[in-house]
């Protein structure tokens, strides 16, 4: 009588057995990047699969997802819910998420399925290839889901152009072109772990509760039908740390210096979604801050209590991201309200109400550094002089964030923080010591980075003035400036029945010129 297997050894009957050993070439010549950046695997049988799915299970589960995704998708736009909208300024969220965010889902899914090839462990082959799906199924419906959108409002019209060339969209690029072009195992350190494992949840949560509390349940479900996948990817991210660290003791080293450059880079890029969640949102549940707190400090703080019994640390710098939660939603948006004629968002200062809550949130910051400076800026728009920053700004070599960040560590939250590193007889700036750290690490790299200010001025973007670079850009005049008077709002209010704001105050050509 044949033994009855039991459901791990029936899944390993399923999911191995597809790989072989190579006859006329040598197993170091076909994947020819495992061994290079020096992690030592001893044996691929000790991968443990996050989830245990087969092929035809996986595309079973995300067939019912989609069915159910679609529905609501279509019930959506068919019944025009998106006037149900708390107010149309909120629709800025989507514009950086379907600009920055989707186009880093496609990115993830071609990096994946280049994984599957290059990492000669069976498992992860198949779990490269599963989330490989699953990144691509992503970037396909959240398109979707906005394009509803992009059919009232601006600025969402081609997120994939925009992603490439656009100045603040240089930093979720650069951020995975980083880990892109690094070699496998510390591309899904960087992207399974010290992003989807300890930060994803700072991305997701604040866009999906974001769009809940604002009427916009079609981001809700794309949301929701992607948050399972999430769930799987986190957990691949915290298996590839566990596994590395259980395969050699000299991985170690490697592993907790790619944990502190990514976790540094991730926090820096997360600075728009700091941005999005305080401002963007008419209706905000919760604080960046508050949220900090909750997805990084306790929860991060527990796993790293956890990871300690291999001799993993907190990721170098994490102390200082905690401090800065306090400021750096407020300081990014500063940065854009200077910038917003060159950016593809209709953006104004926040409302009293809205100053009232970013008081209440942030009680020993805001109304000490930041009311002030949003009142000043208030009452030059009041006078005509809406003040709009016609230079470029420096930029960080590293995260490609305008210097917009202060000495918060040295206690000194009003002083512009620069670090300089010279290398090959040149002086590089970076915004912060954790920019510093990673340029110092790896000059050669970082010297190369496409930083849009330097290609701006080497005409390398379309021409010398703004309107030519904003061509460049695909951005059309509608799409940049203040909310009020603008676009979107008078096509929403024409769709509400009510009637348009005055024109907004935006740059002359001369200005821009």
């Amino acid at each position: 009588m044949a033994k009855k297997l039991n459901m791990r050894k029936r899944y390993e009957l399923l999911t191995r057995g597809l790989g072989w050993e190579p006859t006329y070439q040598s197993k170091d010549k076909v994947f020819a990047q495992e061994a290079y950046e020096g992690i030592k695997i001893t044996d691929w049988s000790k991968w443990e699969d996050p989830f245990r799915l087969t092929a035809d299970a996986y595309w079973k589960y995300q067939a019912e997802k989609d069915k159910k995704l679609y529905a609501v998708m279509d019930s959506f736009a068919q019944n025009n819910a998106h006037l149900n909208l708390a107010d149309a300024s909120y629709v800025n969220a989507l514009k950086l998420f379907i600009q920055g965010v989707s186009p880093l889902e496609y990115a993830a899914h071609r990096n994946f399925a280049r994984l599957a090839r290059q990492l000669s462990g069976e498992g992860a082959q198949i779990a490269c290839q599963m989330q490989s799906i699953d990144e691509l199924r992503h970037a396909q419906t959240q398109i979707h889901t906005i394009s509803h959108y992009n059919k009232h409002f601006n600025g969402m019209h081609d997120p994939f152009h925009m992603f490439d060339r656009v100045w603040y969209l240089s930093v979720p690029k650069s951020y995975f072109d980083d880990a892109s072009s690094a070699g496998p195992f510390e591309f899904i350190t960087s992207v399974s772990f010290s992003f989807e494992y300890l930060l994803t949840n700072l991305l997701f949560v604040p866009f999906m509760s974001g769009a809940a509390y604002n009427g916009d349940m079609a981001t809700v479900t794309f949301g929701f039908s992607a948050q399972s996948d999430e769930s799987r990817h986190m957990t691949l991210g915290l298996e590839i740390i566990k596994f590395l660290l259980e395969q050699h003791e000299d991985n170690l080293p490697i592993v907790q210096g790619w944990i502190d450059k990514h976790f540094w880079r991730a926090y820096r890029l997360l600075g728009l979604v700091a941005m999005m969640q305080d401002y963007f949102l008419p209706e905000s549940p919760m604080s960046w801050k508050e949220g900090w707190q909750i997805y990084f400090v306790e929860n991060a703080g527990a796993l790293f209590n956890d990871l300690g019994r291999y001799g993993l640390k907190m990721p170098k710098y994490h102390e200082i991201a905690t401090a800065e939660a306090d400021h750096i939603s407020h300081q990014v948006f500063g940065i854009f309200y200077n910038y917003i004629h060159a950016a593809a968002f209709n953006l104004g200062l926040p409302s009293e109400a809205k100053m009232n809550w970013l008081s209440e949130k942030y009680p020993d910051t805001f109304d000490k550094y930041y009311r002030p400076r949003m009142e000043m800026w208030a009452e030059m728009a009041k006078e005509g002089k809406r003040f709009f920053n016609m230079g470029l700004p420096q930029l960080c070599q590293v995260c490609q964030i305008p210097m917009g960040f202060t000495e918060i560590a040295k206690g000194d939250p009003m002083q512009i923080a620069y670090r300089v590193s010279e290398y090959q007889g040149e002086k590089f700036h970076t915004c912060s010591d954790g920019c510093k750290t990673i340029f110092d690490y790896e000059p050669a790299k970082y010297v190369n980075a496409w930083l849009p200010v330097h290609q701006i001025f080497q005409g390398n973007c379309g021409g010398a003035a703004v309107p030519d670079v904003l061509n460049w850009y695909h951005f059309h005049p509608e799409d940049g400036g203040d909310y009020v008077g603008s676009a979107d709002e008078a096509r929403w209010k024409a769709m509400k029945g009510e009637a348009a704001a005055p024109e907004a105050a935006q740059p002359t050509q001369a200005d821009a010129a």
